[in-house]
């Protein structure tokens, strides 16, 4: 099953460059890896200090070998020296289709 990832960084502007240098190669070693789908990075709109990765796999167990791979864990080192705080990950899955669906949901989101 396919999973995204969801990482958060914080950069501080003097180092955006350079964040960005290493996350340009951590995709890029991340797109010769079993399982790599696609990734993207975008900024808060609200804290332009605060950066979203979405990494999507072709199942948790590539996704869970990449994290865990040296490859990744020394570009990673030099990425978490020039933040302002720690990298945050999130996984998440499509439900299930047979799982409860919010299709007759009304709540604030618009629905």
């Amino acid at each position: 099953m396919a999973v995204k990832v969801l990482i958060i960084r914080k950069v501080t502007q003097e180092n955006v460059a350079d964040v960005f240098g290493l996350i340009t190669q951590l995709r890029a070693a991340a797109a010769r890896q079993p399982g790599y789908i696609s990734g993207e990075t975008l900024m808060s709109v609200a804290d332009p200090d605060r950066y979203l990765v979405i990494s999507t796999w072709q199942a948790l167990e590539d996704w869970e070998a990449w994290l865990k791979s040296d490859e990744r864990r020394k570009i990673q080192k030099k990425i978490d020296g020039l933040l302002d705080g720690p990298t945050e990950y999130d996984v998440y899955h499509y439900p299930e289709r047979n799982a409860a669906t919010l299709r007759d949901f009304r709540g604030w989101e618009g629905g």
